[in-house]
């Protein structure tokens, strides 16, 4: 396996993130695992299917549901990766996420 390039991080793990945001805010690693969690349950309800469909963490990101329509079978596609004629299955309705990156956040990088 290739060694990474000098210079690089790996991203932090859950634990480390939990220790860093303790450390930085002065609260215990045990509160700070009880508003992380507040905080997945405020973007569930406000992903599910009664909720707003749309959460924002201000500044940072936007996450939103995106219903994508069910799409039919289709016959004889040109394929221009291939150089073919192909079929292509009937695919079900689904639900994508989308998050987005805000403006404060991309000053960041």
């Amino acid at each position: 396996m290739a060694k990474a390039p000098p210079g690089t991080q790996k991203p932090l793990t859950k634990t480390q993130i939990m220790a860093a945001l303790a450390e930085s805010t002065g609260m215990s690693k045990k509160d700070v695992q009880v508003v992380i969690d507040a905080l997945t349950e405020e973007i569930r309800g406000a992903l599910s299917s009664k909720g707003a469909g749309m959460f924002t963490i201000p500044g940072l990101i936007k996450i939103t549901k995106k219903n994508v329509p069910a799409r039919k079978a289709q016959q004889n596609v040109y394929n221009p990766l291939k150089g073919e004629y192909e079929d292509r299955a009937a695919k079900p309705a689904s639900v994508k996420v989308q998050v987005r990156a805000l403006k404060a956040l991309k000053d960041m990088v």
